[in-house]
């Protein structure tokens, strides 16, 4: 091995944000990748459905790419797969349960011919010049693990999301001991989950949220709707299991909830006790104070189960004096205002919602920073890339590195494209390759860029105004209109006079290219626009979308 080796690694994901995840480790002529995850809309991206990682340079070294490691089975990390092995198709190992969930999302897209990989906590697999080790953390879904990735230059860790969890839902501990073993062996580069990095102390266990649960269900009398992500499913089975001791029935609702119940369950991961499950259908046929509703919901997206309960607009469920609504999740940043309106409608339907923090009915899947600092001392790494969080998480995560005695120099806060190169003598940031955001609307991939995204802006703000005018192509006169119609504008039929004057200007831009000579229909449909525009915005401080549409006769 020559002095100037070099690994690079390259986050493609979920550095500056939260979700996204990716990132591609690069030796010579492989390539591994960790996770393929998505990101929800934010608020300006108006009409898009989900946000994926962009993925040319992986396309482009297709080749070079040996496998795809999973860490675990949240949407932020695996989410995007099904449309990233549409254009790569390396084998894919991860855990049993997150095979499990993959497995469902790629039927779901009718995508077969994958090589998909279940692998146990300390197995090791060969992927191109590449050894993977997998070894055991514990987080807010059952099978998570991280990665140290062996290379020829020396050990690459990834902890994947982690905290350390001393009494978890399912008894499956953080393998301390690999992890010490590893930090013993050397490790060359740590890349760490840094999305509670701002939080000080301990994250508090998962066994909490089931002390509450437990508190709660034996206070409240009536019917009790708990909503969760639908991935959470250590806090689904907890649910369950307080159900169970109070003698409630469980129903489970959203599409995505109960399919992860039922991989979950098929797999072994969930303990459903027979005959406590029942059929939405069959919810009014139990008194309230023996029902339990477990549903999606709990980031407020409008089309979510809870939100249409909170409408009074679910078939099945609908909120009656007496229930009590546990919302056992905070909002993602961005969601606080649906968050916020949904509890607001649920309270006006009669509902008791409880939903602070203070609560004691939820707690985080992500070490604070005494859990960050543990790790960071049981691993010693030589360099040192937080990974998974917005800017200031990592930014506050290379702090904790630097006040436990690493050097700045070794830390590198980077961000999605950034090639950090790191050899035997040293590290830095080189280059940057393709990365960003992918939108995905409906069943179009990237056909929505910053173009469409503007149109929308602007049509949801000032609206649209369309003017139809026919002409004869002979001569040049106008045989019809100008019409026009407005949507999202000013309403027509109190509008007469503005919409006489639009004409008017219509008219004028159209003398001044009969009388320029003006023939080209672009050049025509430009002076309208331009007229228009300053016309209207003069009269109502607006700027509506301006559609010409010429015809000939």
């Amino acid at each position: 091995m020559s002095d100037d080796a070099r690994i690079q690694i390259i986050p493609l994901g979920g550095l500056g944000e939260i979700g996204k995840n990716m990132m591609a480790i690069k030796y010579q002529d492989s390539i591994v990748v960790i996770d393929a995850g998505l990101m929800f809309p934010e608020d300006e991206l108006l009409g898009i459905d989900m946000v994926i990682p962009d993925i040319s340079y992986l396309v482009e070294n297709k080749e070079k790419v040996k496998a795809i490691l999973l860490t675990h089975g949240h949407e932020d990390h695996v989410g995007a797969l099904p449309y990233v092995l549409r254009e790569i198709n390396p084998p894919v190992y991860g855990s049993r349960l997150t095979i499990g969930i993959v497995e469902g999302k790629l039927k779901e897209q009718n995508l077969g011919n994958v090589q998909l990989n279940i692998v146990r906590p300390r197995d090791k697999i060969k992927a191109g010049i590449f050894e993977i080790e997998f070894f055991r953390v514990s987080h807010s879904i059952p099978d998570c693990m991280g990665l140290a990735i062996h290379t020829p230059l020396g050990i690459v860790l990834h902890t994947g999301d982690f905290k350390l969890d001393q009494t978890p839902v399912d008894g499956q501990v953080t393998d301390f001991g690999k992890m010490a073993e590893l930090g013993e062996q050397g490790v060359m580069v740590l890349m760490a989950d840094s999305t509670n990095a701002d939080r000080t102390g301990f994250t508090m266990s998962e066994k909490v949220v089931g002390n509450t649960f437990e508190e709660l269900f034996g206070k409240c009398t009536g019917r009790i709707i708990v909503t969760t992500f639908a991935s959470n499913i250590h806090r689904i089975q907890q649910v369950i299991s307080t159900a169970d001791r109070f003698g409630r029935k469980v129903t489970i609702i959203g599409r995505s909830m109960i399919n992860n119940v039922k991989v979950a369950n098929s797999l072994g991961y969930i303990d459903i006790p027979e005959g406590i499950l029942v059929e939405m259908e069959e919810i009014d046929n139990y008194p309230p104070e023996k029902m339990v509703v477990v549903t999606t919901g709990s980031q407020g997206e409008p089309m979510s189960a809870l939100t249409r309960i909170a409408t009074a607009d679910h078939r099945w469920v609908g909120i009656m004096p007496g229930d009590t609504v546990i919302i056992s999740a905070t909002p993602i940043p961005g969601n606080e205002k649906l968050v916020s309106r949904t509890i607001d409608l649920l309270y006006k339907q009669g509902a008791e919602v409880i939903y602070e923090r203070t609560s004691g009915v939820h707690v985080s899947g992500h070490a604070s920073q005494e859990e960050l600092k543990i790790v960071l001392n049981l691993i010693k790494p030589k360099y040192f890339l937080p990974v998974h969080g917005e800017y200031r998480h990592l930014m506050k995560h290379a702090h904790l590195a630097e006040s436990l005695g690493m050097p700045r120099s070794r830390v590198f806060v980077a961000e999605n494209g950034q090639i950090i190169e790191i050899g035997k003598k040293k590290a830095s940031i080189t280059g940057k390759v393709t990365a960003g955001k992918v939108l995905i609307d409906g069943l179009g991939v990237g056909d929505v860029g910053n173009i469409v995204l503007r149109d929308r802006k602007q049509l949801s703000q000032d609206g649209i105004m369309i003017v139809v005018v026919t002409i004869d192509k002979e001569n040049g006169e106008v045989v019809a209109g100008p019409d026009i119609v407005t949507r999202g504008f000013v309403y027509v039929r109190e509008s007469e006079e503005l919409i006489e004057s639009a004409k008017n200007r219509v008219k004028e831009a159209l003398d001044y290219c009969f009388q320029k000579n003006i023939s080209e229909w672009a050049l025509i449909k430009t002076q309208i626009r331009e007229k228009l525009s300053k016309s209207l915005f003069e009269r109502t401080g607006r700027r509506p979308m301006i559609l010409p549409i010429i015809m000939e006769v």
